[in-house]
């Protein structure tokens, strides 16, 4: 008992200091926070409360680093055919006995080419390249038969046109699981600032930091597993006052902007924080997947017209030492991506 009030003291301890780093953000390292794997972006994009061995969770969740994912190997690509954007990323885990688990991740963002224009439009037919990348290195080690702890540290590094740019972030989890098949997360991710950027118009010097609670539950007599995130919990607002505007929220009879009820940017709000997703195993070999996200289907939207903005959705399946991972999400109306992953267990070779 002593030892869990130690942990949970050192967690929140980790996260007031780090309240500082909570600045506005918009976006210049927000490659820092991309999901590569599909089975987190499948569950909604939060770090899973899950301490089944898969190396794919390590980047959003540092405490799920464990020894069963000792010398595995997971490779990802993430592609969306409408933009042209491609990700990719490798990981890999060793397990010591003495100070712990580790996991490596290296992951890259390339936005594709974009031609040169003037002030008019006039192009002469030169392009640059956008890209940027991440190096995790994660450590975690398990306290008790109950208790996980874990932390990243993270590199971000970002390629866009003559602007270069780095910055140092580190993540900090602690993970509880009980007997009766709850599980529950404590996160802070990305505490962290700019190193430099050699670019213009450069107002960020913050990561974008964000404390995430994720619970979940597996079902005592049905193969199901249901996760439960409540993400940002420094930040209440999610929602800002133009996009009640994009809305089009105006009166009928007047034609003037009503302005939203205070229930209605309540829940709005509330809404924004929340992550719904459920895993369910079908057989020993296959597993399907699916999650959703108010606030991607809030702000991603388009007024009257229906879509499945903020839902995702994809499975797993098995195979002998391989274990392949596919998920889709509806994040964007021009062009959502497709995330594949492949992990395997080196050892069993």
């Amino acid at each position: 008992m002593k030892r869990s009030i130690t942990i949970i003291t050192c967690i929140l301890m980790a996260f007031v200091a780090a309240k500082g780093y909570s600045q506005a953000y918009n976006g210049l390292f927000n490659s820092i926070s991309n999901a590569h794997s599909a089975r987190v972006v499948a569950l909604g994009g939060i770090p899973l409360p899950m301490h089944d061995g898969d190396l794919q969770t390590v980047t959003f969740n540092p405490s799920s680093i464990c020894p069963s994912m000792d010398n595995q190997i997971s490779l990802s690509y993430v592609g969306d055919f409408k933009t042209g954007t491609n990700y990719a990323s490798a990981q890999y885990s060793h397990t010591f006995e003495t100070i712990g688990s580790f996991a490596a991740t290296v992951q890259y963002d390339n936005y594709g080419n974009f031609a040169y224009a003037s002030e008019s439009g006039h192009s002469d037919g030169t392009e640059f390249n956008v890209s940027d990348f991440v190096v995790t290195l994660g450590w975690g080690r398990e306290l008790t038969d109950k208790w996980s702890i874990g932390a990243n540290l993270k590199y971000a590094g970002i390629q866009y046109e003559s602007g270069r740019g780095g910055a140092l972030g580190v993540d900090v989890a602690a993970t509880y699981w009980s007997y009766s098949n709850w599980a529950f997360t404590l996160a802070g991710r990305n505490i962290g600032h700019q190193l430099f950027y050699t670019g213009t118009a450069n107002n960020e010097k913050w990561l974008p930091f964000s404390i995430d609670f994720i619970a979940s539950k597996k079902l005592d007599h049905l193969p199901l597993t249901f996760v439960f995130g409540y993400h940002d919990i420094q930040n209440w607002k999610r929602v800002s006052d133009n996009q009640y505007l994009i809305e089009e929220n105006y009166d009928p009879i007047t034609g003037l902007y009503a302005e939203p009820s205070k229930t209605k940017k309540f829940f709005n709000n509330l809404g924004s924080h929340l992550v719904l997703g459920a895993e369910m195993e079908i057989g020993k070999n296959f597993v399907l997947r699916a999650s959703y996200n108010y606030e991607t289907h809030l702000k991603m939207d388009v007024p009257k017209k229906r879509t499945l903005m903020g839902l995702s959705a994809g499975f797993g399946v098995k195979i002998k030492a391989f274990q392949i991972d596919y998920a889709y999400s509806c994040n964007n109306i021009a062009g959502s991506p497709h995330f594949l992953n492949l992990r395997m267990d080196l050892s069993k070779f």
